[in-house]
């Protein structure tokens, strides 16, 4: 009997570990081949090498050389830009939606939580058209603050849903309390829920500075000159032109794109990682 069921738990520990190896190798090998690209001589993906014989810097030299048609730089500060107010305007926004629906009861409250629910299931692209429209009528075609404001706006719902439930999982008896001593609510929200709610304000901040730096569909649509370019249009030319591609450099590009993502992530990794087992545990 004894020996049946530690029999189980090794076969269940061998096929979790397996698991987590595919799982493993399916995200390392393209980020391998990514690199091993970035260092290889030439163009062309065709001779290329997760170890290249004759490793080079040229490609990442190129993308600062300061080529006119290769502005990486200008679209690398464009981008971090756009990604550091769209993180800075989806903590505040969801902050104080995520307060409202969690903390008080008000009309229309479950069907706005319906709404959301909605908004994520609508793809997209099916609200290009309608955007760029709404663009043209602004005057604000190449403008990155419409496209801030449009991907806060997107990660409105989402966002709130998981900060609600969050904030849902605080008892409403230290609020109680505080109000006793004279606190208002927006004492309450600053120096109670916000504070109580780091995990997840983590969590809100890496999806709002990582969504805008992998995004290439809104951006294609809002941006049109090379200037307002953000990396993904930028580096997308790259690998578009019939007789100039250029996919090694593309790949130099595609590995800086991802510096920011890593010192945001080291930044938010204890207060993110906690919110994501504090979820898991209290939901």
């Amino acid at each position: 009997m004894l020996k049946g069921m530690k029999s189980k738990r090794f076969s269940r520990l061998v096929i979790s570990y397996l698991i987590l190896t595919f799982v493993v190798v399916v995200i390392i090998y393209p980020l391998l081949w990514t690199i091993g690209a970035s260092f290889n001589p030439g163009n062309s993906l065709v001779s290329t090498s997760i170890i290249p014989k004759n490793p080079t810097l040229d490609h990442y030299k190129e993308l600062f050389s300061g080529n006119t048609s290769l502005q990486y730089v200008h679209w690398y500060l464009n981008s971090l830009k756009i990604s550091v107010f769209t993180m800075i305007g989806s903590v505040i926004s969801v902050s104080f939606t995520a307060y409202a629906f969690s903390r008080f009861r008000f009309r229309g409250r479950k069907n706005a939580l319906t709404l959301f629910l909605l908004l994520q299931m609508i793809p997209q692209f099916s609200a290009l058209i309608a955007l760029f429209v709404l663009a043209q009528m602004l005057g604000m075609i190449n403008s990155h603050w419409l496209l801030i404001l449009l991907y806060i706006g997107g990660t409105i719902p989402m966002n709130t849903y998981l900060m609600k439930g969050y904030m849902d999982s605080i008892p409403m008896e230290l609020d109680e309390s505080a109000k006793m001593d004279g606190a208002s609510n927006t004492r309450i929200f600053m120096q109670i829920l916000m504070p109580l709610s780091k995990p997840m304000i983590a969590v809100v901040a890496m999806n709002g500075f990582t969504g805008p730096l992998g995004d290439f569909v809104m951006a294609s649509t809002i941006l049109r000159t090379p200037d307002s370019y953000t990396l993904p249009i930028g580096l997308y030319n790259l690998v578009n032109e019939v007789m100039g591609a250029s996919y090694t450099t593309f790949a130099a590009g595609a590995i800086l794109i991802s510096i920011p993502i890593a010192i945001i992530f080291l930044v938010l990794q204890r207060n993110f990682v906690s919110g994501l087992t504090a979820g898991g545990t209290k939901g």
